[in-house]
């Protein structure tokens, strides 16, 4: 198999996130070898260590071995002991971006990039390849329910990649094909202004291969003028405005079941695409990975199947189970159109039910800047509980907590509780039969739906 020789002996610090432990994967199917280590043991390192991968819980400059790269992410900090000793002994260092655009040579490289439904479109793009025996390589910022994986080492000679603009890093790759979702001010931590972010994705549209496909999302202003300006490639566009030839215009979509149903005009035909996922916005980003496959070489009736097909993704409106009549998902939704977006779907979902969220913001900076933007996407939900910032790679800011989202949303359901430990008995106070609860944001909160359900049947129970 085909290993970079700069990675052909990789030590990943980090390596149970996401991105890491999906470069790992890969790697490990082709035959490197893999050494790495994080600040806590997770279930992801049972797969990685039966794989041969040699992983330490704690992160020391002992750990590094001789390896021929380190790879970090943008929030393995300098003065780690790991990084600081690599830097120290002259080892390459390479961002996990830059590793992976090394595990795409020699590929038809597809990106899907987009402040929103990057992951999912990622997703639906691979189950659909994956339905048409296409066996594509894969790195996906979330597990598959289908297979459990967030990355693939295939025989298909496609590589299909979430392309992550947070930290501008998606500037590594050259893809052939690359789907832009939409473009909506984010990451300002890093990018600093929304004019800063906006370029950023013009850099990465200048990234297509000449000749290549560039496929947006017409609906969205930003995304739009992307195409509008961009040169040396191919445009197509998807949406309810489009009106060129080669664009998918969406005609109708309807709630069905618990995912939708979406019917749209296609190269002159009209062609129905059903998701098992909710949420007309889920189904936009069907569309997109439609487009993406016909251009990477899938019939069109395959797709569809394959969008027909698809599970979803871990910890995105992610059942968790049912005590009597509550049932609980958990979402990783964490910016406030997502939010906004999911629980328009949540409340079809919930059919004569109430809805109530059990939020928790992510970023202090995040939180700072959309306080209102949350409060007013909130606000969608019969009762709304907000937790305290989940601060992650930041320090905490005097005077920014979840009490900025929580009192400015409008309605009476509306609880703040920075009390993590709280959180349990209050949702489960809550909670009436037919109601449907949701866990939201990016932070530990995923950890709560198992504790509310087992609190719940506690109650039934005594």
């Amino acid at each position: 198999m085909n290993v970079p020789e700069q990675l052909s002996r990789a030590h990943l610090i980090g390596i149970g996130g996401a991105g890491m432990s999906g470069i790992a994967r890969i790697l490990l199917a082709r035959g490197a070898h893999v050494s790495g280590s994080d600040a806590k043991d997770s279930r992801t390192f049972l797969t990685l260590r039966a794989q041969g991968a040699r992983i330490e819980i704690g992160q020391r400059a002992e750990n590094l071995g001789d390896p021929s790269a380190v790879v970090v992410s943008t929030a393995i900090k300098e003065t780690n002991p790991e990084l600081a000793a690599a830097r120290e002994r002259g080892i390459p260092v390479l961002h996990r971006a830059k590793a992976l655009a090394l595990l795409m040579d020699g590929h038809r490289v597809a990106c899907i990039a987009g402040t929103h439904g990057k992951t999912s479109t990622t997703s639906m793009l691979t189950v659909a390849l994956q339905h048409c025996r296409k066996d594509p390589s894969f790195a996906i910022g979330g597990d598959l329910n289908e297979s459990g994986a967030n990355a693939h080492h295939g025989e298909g000679g496609i590589f299909v990649a979430e392309a992550d603009e947070s930290d501008g890093s998606f500037l590594n790759y050259t893809p052939s094909v690359a789907v832009v979702t939409n473009v909506e001010p984010d990451h300002l931590d890093h990018h600093g202004t929304a004019e800063a972010y906006s370029a950023v994705f013009t850099e990465f549209v200048k990234r297509i291969q000449p000749g290549g496909l560039l496929i947006v999302c017409g609906d969205d202003p930003a995304a739009n003028a992307l195409a509008d300006h961009a040169e040396g490639v191919r445009v197509r566009r998807y949406g309810r405005s489009v009106t060129g030839e080669d664009d998918a215009r969406v005609l109708d979509y309807r709630p069905a079941e618990s995912g939708g149903v979406l019917r749209l005009s296609l190269s002159g035909r009209e062609i129905e695409i059903r998701v098992a996922v909710p949420g007309e916005h889920m189904a936009l980003n069907a569309v997109a990975a439609l487009l993406a496959g016909l251009e990477l070489g899938a019939p069109a009736e395959g797709l569809a199947e394959g969008l027909a097909a698809f599970g979803g993704v871990r910890r995105r409106f992610e059942f968790k189970g049912r005590s009597g009549d509550v049932r609980v998902y958990d979402d990783y939704a964490h910016h406030p159109t997502e939010v906004a977006a999911q629980l328009r779907a949540v409340r079809h979902a919930a059919g004569n039910g109430r809805v109530v969220v059990v939020f928790q913001p992510h970023l202090y900076s995040r939180t700072k800047t959309f306080a209102t933007e949350f409060a007013q996407a909130l606000s969608h939900a019969d009762e709304v509980v907000v937790l305290d910032v989940y601060g992650a790679r930041e320090e905490p800011v005097p005077g920014v907590s979840g009490a900025l989202i929580a009192e400015r949303i409008q309605g009476p359901g509306v609880h703040y509780e920075p009390a993590f430990d709280r959180v349990v008995p209050l949702a489960a106070d809550l909670v009436k039969p037919g109601d449907l609860l949701v866990t939201m944001g990016a932070g530990d909160v995923t950890t709560l739906g198992p504790e509310i359900l087992a609190e719940l049947d506690r109650r039934a129970g005594s």
